[in-house]
């Protein structure tokens, strides 16, 4: 940990200024958008290139009568698309319903044996939501047999577009004509929904209250698919979370209370209400998530509830049997882990690959057996890898199969992917992979590095319940955002305690003077706690020699009383 120097005590206000001027938020203007409770950087929908098409479209065959599919993922983000798009569709009054594929039996996207029973089921219109841009067969094939299509998406589109209206953010410029490129091209897909409905909302002047009902599933859903919470993300998920925690959607705040959240914020979100979402998709059917968060029913929403933390602690389950399974087959010295796994639950896949890329800094790849002589696929990725950039041109590459490539279907962005292709072309996937990434560290022999840095220096008297309360305004907290990280350098660890089974877990005090007697204000004491590393780093604990810290900053209110105390993530000998 390289931490310079820090010599002054600073107010909380210079602080705070320092961290946000370190990420790019500069001005007075930018300085007081960022810390507003009530942001205004948001963007006109009908900037987003085919919005406007598609809204004529959608109302003009909703005045003809035509029947409305909402086509979803089957993940957070597609769950709360639809919920989004619902909003809309019940205030125009329009015959609706919703299809999300099975995991297990059908993938991701859209498919033509869905769009044969979709078209069965009466549907006039096929509205995407978190997927189909590049589905150029699929959507292709719905309007021969009928069907008027709009998709809204947010992944990326490189060669290949889907034939019909396509709302993405995401779009380059060779698909976009004349037209500008949206201004915040980090939306989710729950985000470009919402656009959506902006812009029906306007166009159809509908009652403007369905925009604060659809603003808490923008928050969910964005948070959710991990995209940075800066410029409009973050303006969407600061008044969505307000929106969840005012209680204005039952089905939500009631989840949340069963899963013991005092507060719905980022975080609670990110590791509490999304698992559970996600959890219905992995186990059985996101339906079960769609069904909760559309519901006013008391009955049913307990139900929905039940079902969704069954799931969940099924999920766990067989996350960690699976995580242990992987653990025992990789070697340690992979450039690029790619698993085989027969016997995996695909549904876990997805995490389980993330944990393990966590754990050895390595991007990773996990396929299961998807029948009929298929591999699903699906990969996670560190900050300098882009997962799909490298598949991509893998897949293109593959010149033993011409223009066939390798995937069947493939999409995802930079930090993660999925795909299905057959099994004859695995070793040629895995041998196209270890020469992407030999090509990337001729360019960056550092390509595997993941750097946590300090956003400051902190001294113990700089860390009271002024700066605590103060940090909260950064929130919320997410990819592109994260909660500070500060340094402390050579400071004193006094009175360690050892917690939780076999003492893992350890708290503690520090102060920057060596001497245990009076203090100045700079030498305050400041409460630390450090996390299943206790063990480990017992005897830097008990040294009684200066150390540096690098951690986070923790307000907590409980019963009327605040607390800040430190979260350690580092620690090592100041010298």
């Amino acid at each position: 940990m390289d931490f310079g120097e820090n010599s002054y005590m600073r107010t909380s206000e210079q602080i705070i200024t320092e961290i946000l001027n370190k990420r790019g938020v500069c001005t007075d203007e930018e300085l007081s958008e960022f810390l507003s409770d009530r942001p205004v950087r948001t963007y006109d929908p009908f900037l987003l290139d085919g919005v406007q098409e598609g809204v004529d479209l959608l109302l003009s065959e909703i005045e003809g009568g035509s029947r409305v599919c909402v086509y979803g993922d089957y993940d957070a983000d597609g769950v709360t698309a639809i919920c989004v798009m619902a909003c809309a569709l019940k205030a125009l009054k329009c015959d609706w319903f919703y299809y999300i594929p099975s995991r297990f039996e059908e993938g991701y996207g859209l498919n033509m044996a869905a769009l044969d029973r979709i078209k069965a089921a009466g549907a006039g219109v096929l509205l995407t939501v978190d997927c189909g841009c590049v589905s150029k067969n699929e959507t292709a094939y719905a309007r021969s047999i009928g069907m008027k299509v709009i998709v809204t998406d947010h992944h990326n589109i490189e060669d290949v577009m889907a034939d019909c209206i396509v709302i993405d953010p995401k779009k380059p410029a060779s698909f976009l004509g004349e037209a500008s490129p949206y201004p915040c091209p980090d939306l989710a897909g729950c985000g470009v929904a919402f656009k959506f409905v902006q812009a029906l909302q306007r166009q159809a002047k509908l009652p403007r209250s369905i925009l604060k009902d659809a603003l808490d599933m923008v928050a969910v859903g964005t948070v959710g698919d991990i995209v940075p919470l800066r410029d409009e993300n973050r303006t969407l998920v600061k008044y969505g979370t307000a929106i969840a925690n005012s209680g204005r959607r039952t089905s939500l705040k009631r989840l949340a209370e069963s899963i013991s959240l005092e507060e719905i914020n980022s975080e609670n979100i990110a590791f509490g209400i999304v698992p559970h979402i996600n959890a219905s998709g992995r186990m059985d059917s996101a339906a079960e998530a769609v069904e909760l968060f559309l519901s006013d029913d008391d009955a049913l929403i307990s139900r929905q509830i039940e079902k969704l933390m069954h799931f969940n602690s099924e999920r766990k389950s067989i996350q960690e049997k699976a995580y242990q399974s992987c653990l025992s087959r990789i070697r340690g010295d992979e450039r690029f882990i790619i698993l085989s796994e027969r016997d995996m639950h695909e549904g876990i896949a997805g995490i389980v690959a993330g944990k393990l890329k966590d754990r050895f800094k390595r991007p990773v790849i996990i396929v299961t057996p998807s029948g009929d002589g298929f591999l699903k696929g699906t990969g996670r990725s560190l900050p300098k890898i882009d997962i799909y950039a490298v598949l991509n041109r893998v897949d293109a590459a593959g010149d033993e199969y011409g223009d066939e490539g390798l995937f069947e279907r493939f999409g995802g962005h930079r930090s993660a992917c999925g795909f299905l292709m057959k099994e004859e072309k695995f070793n040629t996937l895995k041998q196209g992979i270890e020469e992407e990434i030999e090509l990337l560290l001729t360019e960056d022999p550092d390509l595997f590095e993941v750097s946590v840095e300090a956003d400051t220096f902190l001294e113990p008297g700089e860390a009271g319940i002024e700066l605590g309360r103060a940090l909260k305004k950064l929130a919320p907290f997410g990819e592109g955002n994260p909660n500070p990280r500060f340094a402390m350098k050579g400071v004193y660890i006094r009175e360690p305690g050892f917690m939780g089974a076999e003492g893992i877990h350890a708290r503690f005090t520090v102060t920057g003077s060596e001497d245990t007697g009076a203090h100045t204000a700079v030498n305050e004491y400041l409460s630390c706690v450090l996390f299943r590393q206790a063990q480990e780093l017992r005897n830097i604990l008990e040294s009684g020699r200066a150390v540096n810290l690098l951690g986070s900053l923790n307000h907590q209110v409980w019963r009327g009383q605040e607390k800040v105390r430190f979260i350690v993530e580092e620690i090592d000998y100041a010298d």
